[in-house]
């Protein structure tokens, strides 16, 4: 597995598993799985309401394969609700950690930049990776203002920002502004809901390689330097979606897919964003694992 290095130094896997929307009985075999097949980086959430399973499923692969813990590279996030108040990110990730079965994990994020508490919360992030729990932090959904707000208050600079990014939607000012201050970025929803795996110009490109139309996406996104998380829990579609480093897209092809953007969010998200209003953020943020 090809790896990206972080500003802080450390090596961040390039392709990982996503659990989001994955139920918490699914979960535990569906990670345990991925370990089985090689993969190092899982990414979770409080909000996803699957850290437990993620924990299970964790201490099953690793049981299986005789790796340890260092050998993975754990994600998980800062659930909206818990934002705002330095007590309470602090004691809600100590309960997270306990979750997850493991007394740090290698990137801890903001999941959204929630109005008027971003900046509170990342203070104690900052402090969380002081003190060890966290390899390495950083931030979800931020754009440009975000970013630039949040640089102008902080004392260690994100080490990721996690967008959604796919040949649908390539947020390149976000993009632009990650590349020029060194933040990796981080794509959710690579695949883009499977809305473009029936695509002419996929298909026709994943033709031409000997490859899925879902690893010529993938491949996309890692040629522009992004780490990639698709989710499945089949363990031949993991291998498939892990299996996109023997082969590459040359410019045109590049080009190609980058015209099929339409600059458009998936159509659930609105239900999650920052509203810019401190008073409305309890709408979105009540209930963790509620999708």
């Amino acid at each position: 597995m090809e790896k990206v290095k972080l500003n802080n130094g450390l090596a961040m896997p390039q392709v990982g598993l996503g659990v989001w929307k994955v139920p918490l009985d699914v979960t535990a075999k569906m990670v345990a799985t991925a370990i089985e097949n090689d993969y190092t980086l899982i990414d979770t959430a409080k909000q996803y309401g699957n850290e437990q399973g993620v924990g299970q499923g964790i201490a099953a692969g690793l049981a299986a394969t005789g790796k340890s813990r260092d050998d993975l590279f754990l994600t998980t996030k800062i659930f909206n609700g818990d934002q705002g108040d330095y007590d309470r990110v602090r004691n809600a990730v100590n309960q997270q950690l306990a979750a997850l079965q493991t007394d740090y994990v290698d990137l801890l994020l903001l999941h959204w930049p929630v109005f008027n508490r971003y900046n509170t919360s990342w203070k104690a992030l900052e402090d969380i990776y002081r003190d060890g729990q966290a390899k390495a932090i950083g931030v979800c959904n931020f754009n440009v203002d975000h970013l630039t707000n949040l640089l102008d208050h902080a004392e260690i600079k994100p080490m990721v920002n996690q967008i959604e990014f796919n040949p649908r939607i390539h947020q390149p000012d976000t993009v632009a502004f990650c590349q020029g201050q060194h933040i990796q970025l981080e794509a959710w929803s690579p695949l883009g809901n499977g809305q473009l795996l029936d695509n002419p110009v996929i298909n026709k490109i994943a033709k031409a390689k000997g490859k899925s139309p879902a690893q010529v996406e993938l491949r996309w996104e890692i040629q522009q330097d992004f780490v990639v998380i698709p989710k499945s829990t089949h363990a031949a579609r993991m291998k498939e979606n892990a299996d996109i480093f023997d082969f590459s897209l040359d410019a045109d092809e590049m080009e190609e897919i980058a015209m099929l953007d339409e600059e458009k969010h998936s159509i659930w998200y609105q239900k999650f964003k920052w509203s810019g209003n401190p008073d409305g953020v309890d709408d979105y943020i009540a209930k963790p694992g509620a999708y």
